[in-house]
Formats: structure tokens, sequence, C-alpha cells
């Protein structure tokens, strides 16, 4: 029997690569594997013009197409990109800010409102340190340029979203330089952060902060997930279960190399001590996958969500994925 021919864009991450290069094989699949390292991009092309069969794709768009019931894809529990989201905000220290209460009544920017980086930042906020959403004014617009952050097209919010476009004709990081906003919230962090001594961190410790965020809440924020189109996965539906089988040994794959540090695999100097720490904060594995070790962080995201006005309601988590039949052992309680 031929195999089916599935066009896969994704980020070429560290957990993906043995994938890539062939040492993984998905079952009854062709693959192509099209790497696209802007992930706005892939997110533009897959949203707008369904450009691909599979493919990365932001977990906020995704969680408000489907709230909404309008969206193309179905999703797969596989989780390419996380991070922490403390030390993504950015303040000018000339704005008095101390403590994140001091954001209420400011300029912050953010590059995309609706970015799940965004969602988690709000969240984290809200939740762990009392602040008033409300009482921010936010400004969206581009990082280093006075542009729009890729062009995402418009969801179906549940309630209007309260951002104020940037029209300067600055960017975001030139804004909190001149102090014409007073923070900045992002997936990145501006250039300008090492070389403006006004730009500095508003928690300057914050890995120390994330670890103890993550032991008390469990909470590893989600960026991307793995989504399909709808009709593709309507043809197919074993390419679920396949593709999320194949990334899930990918991952481990890659994982596996990391702990190999008699040489290292990544220019980190002191890899051996990361690799221990990441043994002992996350049990040995910083990315899994499937439904049950992720259902805080999932629950938070849709929680923060329909907090934010993004969706009316969060929706129940196993909603959000198809079925994943004949899984891997170790994926057990997916």
């Amino acid at each position: 029997m031929s195999k089916v021919a599935v066009n896969f864009a994704c980020s070429l991450y560290d957990r993906l690569t043995p994938l890539y290069v062939g040492d993984v094989a998905a079952t009854g699949i062709d693959l192509n594997f099209m790497v696209i390292d802007w992930t706005r991009q892939t997110f533009d092309r897959m949203g707008q013009g369904l450009e691909f069969d599979a493919s990365e794709f932001s977990s906020s768009e995704f969680i408000t197409l489907a709230a909404a019931g309008k969206s193309p894809f179905v999703a797969i529990p596989v989780f390419v990109s996380r991070i922490f989201r403390h030390g993504h905000i950015t303040i000018n220290r000339k704005s008095g800010i101390k403590t994140p209460k001091d954001l209420e009544g400011r300029r912050v920017g953010v590059t995309l409102y609706t970015q799940t980086a965004a969602v988690y930042i709000r969240g984290l906020l809200q939740h762990e340190y009392g602040v008033d959403l409300s009482k921010i004014h936010w400004i969206q617009g581009g990082m280093e340029a006075g542009l729009a952050h890729g062009l995402p097209e418009a969801l179906p919010t549940a309630r209007p979203m309260p951002v104020e476009i940037n029209q300067s004709g600055k960017s975001l990081s030139e804004l909190l330089q001149s102090g014409e906003i007073d923070a900045l919230v992002a997936a990145g962090v501006p250039s300008a952060l090492h070389r403006h001594t006004d730009l500095v961190h508003l928690f300057p410790n914050f890995r120390e902060i994330e670890k103890d965020y993550y032991k008390r809440t469990r909470i590893f924020p989600i960026m991307h997930l793995i989504v399909i189109r709808r009709d593709f996965h309507e043809r197919y539906p074993f390419v679920a279960t396949s593709l999320y089988n194949a990334l899930s040994e990918s991952k481990d794959i890659a994982l596996k190399k990391m702990h190999d540090t008699g040489t290292l695999r990544y220019m980190l100097p002191w890899m051996t001590d990361e690799v221990e720490e990441i043994d002992e904060l996350f049990g040995g594995d910083p990315f899994p996958y499937g439904i049950e070790p992720n259902r805080p962080t999932l629950e938070a995201l849709v929680t923060y969500m329909a907090e934010q006005g993004m969706i009316a309601k969060a929706p129940p988590i196993e909603e959000l994925f198809v079925p994943i039949h004949g899984h891997r052992p170790q994926e057990e309680g997916y």
C-alpha cells in the first residue's frame, strides 16, 4: 500500500531533528518536512492559506478558533515550543516601575495582544501578583520595526480586545527606550535590553522565580502545538497517531543525545549542570507530550483566555485534541 504524502511545516527544533534527518519514520507517511524558522510566517500561511497538511501552530490561535467552532484544523497533543515568561517583561527603569502592581495605569507594549506568550504573561501577572489587567493601557505593534507583528488573521474573540495599535512609525523597542511606553511584554526581549542602560527585566532573577513557579503550579507555558488540516484528517485519520508517535520518538532520541555530555551537543559550556537540573526539576523530560502531563499548563491557558475575553468559556481540554490510537506505552495517561 502506498504511503500518504504529508506536507509538514515546522521549525527545526532539537526535538524534531531526528525526524527531519530520517532517524525516525512516521508509519504510513511520506513526510515532506519543510523547515520554516520564523514561526509567525508558518502560522500566517497555515491560518490564512491552509498551505500545509500539518504544521506547528499558535496554541492560543488554535484554541480561539476551536472554541468558536470555526477551526479548519484539528490538533494533536505535541507541544514543540514552550518557554517560561517571567523573563519577558521589560521595563524602562525611569518609569518608576518596581513591582508587577506598578504596571497598573501604565502604557505597556505588546507585539500581539492575542499571542500565546502575552496570554500567559497577563495570566501570571493577574494570578501570581494580583495585577488588574483592565488598568493597563496596551499598545500593539512590532518589536523592532514600526510595523505589525506578522499578518495574523482577525480571530473571532469573545469580546473586543482593549488595545491601541501603534501608529507612531517607531518600534515598541524605540518607544520603550524613549519612555513613550513604560514596559513591554512579548515572546522575546528587545535587542536594546543589553545595550540601553534604562531597559531592564521586571524580574531580574527570573530564572529562580520561574523554577519556583513551576514547582508550585506545574505550569510550563506551552506556546505551539501541532495541527492538521481538518479535511486532511477526515481523509486520513491515521495520520494523527502516526505523527504523534513519530514526533514522540524523535523527541526521545533528542533527549537521550542531550544527556550524552561526554561532548557538548549544544553551545552551552555548563550543559552538564543544566541537564542535571532538568532531571531534578522535570523528572527527566521537560517537554512531555500527551494531555495528562500537561493538564495544569493547558487548563491555565484556557482559563486565562476566557478571563481575557479571547474565548467565551474555557473548553474541556480533551475536546481540543483528536484521539490518538495505539499511542506509545510511555504516554499512558494521554
